[in-house]
């Protein structure tokens, strides 16, 4: 079987507004020095990520009939993605995101429209068989398809695809609907915050290893302190490279398809794979919006070939 990547996941732009002086406040005016449209949405910056390393990836979501929808494929088919499998629905609108930047944290403001409207009606389940492996995220967004995470990530084990989930933060901290999907699940990003929030634990690295007895790997991203992966063979630490952070938007989306493009596409070992990953993320924070200019293979391995 071909090493074949599919997404099935959310949509929408992102309206990046950097530059700003503090925080906005009511009955007061900021002026910003930068503002871009960009490709936005965990699932697909990871997509347009992981494509642009040169894996092949198909991605399946809905977006509406407008400008902001067309944007959307556009981003997704300029390095190759197939969205075949992109619902185009006429009496929606596609979703955005207004994300404010700031060096080392932003602020995000969401209106959900199709993410939300997505849902497992809308899926081709009949083509899941075609694929090595099944990426799935932002689960607490998606409130139209969030109900069937558990079973499409079931059935494609049950085709013997391998599965990689980021679920997001789920603002009610209950975690039902991500418990329900562990069993299926391969491999678990989850970044410190939702780590040990999961495992109602202070320290990450216990969190990660309560998570690696539901799934078999637990990679957890720690921004500037670097990344950890637990399993079988216990807890590895990688740490971060230095990089002058202009943007963090897409950042954890990209050192996702980092490790899934060493790991998976390539067979690489997991510290390998962590590795890679981290530069994927140092690389992301150089430049604004997630995936305004995803690095090749080659880019990340000149990188790497720095800090032997």
């Amino acid at each position: 079987m071909s090493k074949k990547i599919l997404v099935i996941g959310e949509l929408n732009v992102d309206l990046i507004v950097s530059g700003l002086p503090s925080l906005p406040a009511l009955g007061q005016e900021l002026t910003c020095t930068g503002f871009s449209r960009a490709l936005g949405s965990s699932s697909a910056i990871f997509s347009r990520a992981l494509a642009g390393l040169g894996a092949q990836v198909d991605f399946m979501g809905k977006v509406g009939s407008d400008d902001n929808g067309r944007f959307m494929l556009a981003q997704l088919q300029e390095v190759g993605i197939g969205t075949q499998g992109v619902v185009v629905d006429p009496g929606i609108q596609t979703g955005i995101t207004i994300s404010l930047t700031y060096p080392d944290e932003k602020a995000q403001i969401t209106y959900l429209g199709s993410i939300a409207d997505y849902r497992l009606s809308d899926v081709n389940l009949s083509l899941l068989g075609d694929y090595a492996h099944l990426h799935m995220a932002s689960m607490y967004l998606q409130a139209g398809l969030q109900p069937a995470f558990p079973e499409l990530l079931g059935r494609a084990k049950e085709l013997g695809l391998t599965t990689s989930l980021d679920p997001g933060w789920d603002p009610s901290q209950h975690w039902h609907v991500l418990f329900e999907s562990l069993s299926s699940v391969d491999i678990l990003f989850v970044n410190e915050h939702e780590a040990k929030a999961i495992a109602k634990t202070e320290s990450v690295q216990q969190a990660a290893m309560v998570l690696a007895a539901y799934v078999y790997l637990v990679v957890a991203k720690l921004g500037p302190g670097g990344a950890l992966i637990a399993g079988p063979d216990g807890v590895r630490e990688s740490p971060a490279f230095p990089a002058r952070v202009i943007d963090t938007t897409g950042a954890g989306d990209s050192f996702d398809a980092g490790f899934i493009y060493k790991y998976v596409v390539e067979g690489g070992s997991k510290a390998e794979a962590l590795r890679f990953a981290n530069a994927c993320g140092a690389i992301a924070v150089t430049r604004v919006g997630g995936a305004s200019s995803v690095p090749s293979a080659t880019e990340v391995q000149a990188f790497l070939s720095e800090y032997q």
